[in-house]
């Protein structure tokens, strides 16, 4: 008897460690596979294959907690039920932080299964599990279930890294790509506002955040002529910088070999169009003068109306046409042209001048632009800017929403 007694603890205690063996190689392999990065669906279905063939267990689900709720990513066996069934049967269950037999719960869905299994990192819960038909007992119940639990936590904080790695990822790729656009525009916008003897210009950029999608240009044509360009890109980041690039290389090109500003206008709707698929769109005002005639030719594309100011008036220019970038053909294409007086002012800005945010009851609007304009067209180019921004900041105690571009030009 003492023979057989001492026999039968052998078998046991080589069951037992054969046992922890195939525990030991079950985890191994599933954290090889996460190593190599393996996808989530081949570690939900190794998961599968060791709790099915190893343990005996004839029923799973298995539940993560995504965006504040819970969903089913592995289920076999029995009657299906709702991923939204199943979190609340688990939610009954919220309080209990390790394995406990569940076939005698009140819930009809929980009696269902024999065992209830949850994953916790801290106070907070990162999966449930239920587990049916299995019928393991006596000293290896508690071994199995906790290694369930174990084999589950691995694969969980696995998946928990993935989406962190993931979320890291596409955050260092937004700042690169914040980073990207910020020296294209940088790019873009002129260093050094030209200054000769037939006109004077000031201008002011001020992006709301890191990148912003106005763009201002100003070009010296001929010894008689220059242009100019204040535009809108809508949208922001990497996409809307090299577009707006793509506008600025399109423009100068146009403009150093075309004399009619419809036809540049027209020309750079179908590039815009062209290469965005009507996905984003340019407002923008385009100018050319002649001081040898003194002639202002303009259109006006969507974009807020530049303001011209002279013997004390201020004029909206507004004749031009739509956005480009939206329609195949613009519906109407006008160009305005004025005969320029000595001294004249002409203030271009972007929408952003008017996204003020005020703590007061102080109202800004075009009308009361064109009253500024009016007090204060006696002023240069910059310090015309600088006051119209201080007027806003401590007058109307407003800040900026949106990105701000002033370019003002004073025709001597």
């Amino acid at each position: 008897m003492q023979y057989n007694d001492d026999s039968s603890g052998e078998d046991e205690l080589i069951r037992l460690l054969l046992k922890r063996q195939s525990e030991l190689n079950s985890l191994l392999e599933i954290t090889r596979a996460i190593n190599k990065n393996t996808a989530t669906p081949i570690l939900v279905q190794m998961l599968e294959v060791i709790l099915q063939n190893y343990l005996q267990v004839g029923k799973l689900r298995f539940l993560i907690e995504k965006e504040n709720k819970f969903v089913c990513i592995s289920k076999y066996g029995g009657d299906m039920e709702s991923a939204m069934m199943l979190s609340k049967a688990c939610g009954k269950l919220n309080k209990v932080k390790s394995p406990i037999a569940i076939a005698d719960h009140e819930d009809i869905l929980l009696r269902k299964y024999n065992y209830f299994i949850p994953i916790y990192h801290k106070s907070k819960a990162l999966a449930y599990a239920l587990i049916g038909d299995f019928n393991t007992s006596g000293e290896m119940l508690n071994n199995d279930l906790n290694f369930i639990q174990t084999l589950m936590n691995v694969i969980v904080v696995a998946l928990e890294n993935k989406k962190l790695f993931k979320e890291r990822l596409q955050s260092e790729r937004f700042q690169r790509e914040m980073e990207l656009a910020v020296e294209v525009q940088n790019m873009l916008i002129p260093l050094k506002v030209h200054k000769d003897a037939g006109v004077e210009v000031g201008a002011k950029y001020l992006p709301h955040q890191n990148i912003g999608g106005d763009y201002f240009d100003f070009i010296r044509l001929n010894e008689n002529e220059f242009l100019w360009c204040i535009a809108d890109v809508s949208g922001k980041g990497i996409s809307a910088a090299l577009l707006m690039a793509n506008f600025q290389a399109s423009l100068r090109a146009w403009a150093a070999v075309e004399d009619d500003l419809t036809n540049i206008i027209d020309r750079l709707n179908k590039i815009v169009l062209n290469n965005t698929k009507g996905e984003r769109f340019i407002t923008l005002f385009l100018a050319r003068y002649n001081e040898k005639k003194r002639k202002l030719n303009y259109i006006n594309a969507g974009h807020n109306p530049t303001i011209l100011y002279a013997d004390g008036e201020a004029i909206p220019l507004k004749l031009g046409t739509t956005m480009i970038g939206v329609f195949d053909e613009l519906p109407f294409l006008n160009e305005g042209e004025i005969d320029m007086e000595p001294g004249s002012l002409i203030v271009n800005y972007t929408d952003g001048l008017m996204d003020f945010e005020s703590s007061t009851s102080r109202v800004w609007n075009e009308e009361k632009l064109l009253d500024f304009v009016k007090a204060n067209g006696h002023l240069s180019p910059d310090n015309f800017n600088d006051t119209l921004l201080d007027h806003l900041t401590h007058v109307h105690k407003s800040k900026p929403i949106d990105d701000i571009t002033l370019l003002t030009l004073r025709i001597l």
